[in-house]
């Protein structure tokens, strides 16, 4: 199973942030949760006019041996208007446009996407249970 919660932050104080989110899938070869502003295919959706983030924003897809990866999708621009970290404990590295990565089993962390013009970013944690 993984588990995602979201919430959106803005403003100088990180503590500003507009509903939280939640939505779960179980680890099933093919299962896909996505984040981004299209509500209509993303499980988890950010404010439609925070333009930062694409429509499709990050899709997590659960592999054949029950492992979940997240993908940066990229958007229809070349170069993208935010950045991605994958924060797993004490270790933060950041994921590339396009990139991907796998979640660690019985892992929890968080994925955060950053403005990169503005003090507002969209928080996704994330739980995979072993």
């Amino acid at each position: 199973m993984l588990e995602l919660t979201m919430a959106a932050v803005s403003g100088p104080d990180s503590g500003a942030t507009a509903g939280m989110q939640m939505a779960d899938a179980p680890s099933e070869p093919g299962a896909v949760l996505r984040v981004g502003r299209d509500t209509s295919v993303c499980r988890l959706g950010s404010p439609e006019d925070w333009l930062f983030v694409s429509r499709v924003h990050l899709e997590f897809l659960c592999g054949p041996e029950g492992a979940w990866q997240v993908t940066w999708l990229r958007g229809s621009q070349a170069e993208p208007s935010s950045e991605v970290r994958l924060i797993v404990g004490e270790y933060a590295q950041p994921l590339a446009y396009g990139g991907s990565v796998t979640l660690p089993r019985g892992g929890s962390g968080e994925l955060v996407i950053q403005d990169r013009t503005a003090p507002r970013s969209v928080n996704v944690g994330f739980y995979h249970e072993a």
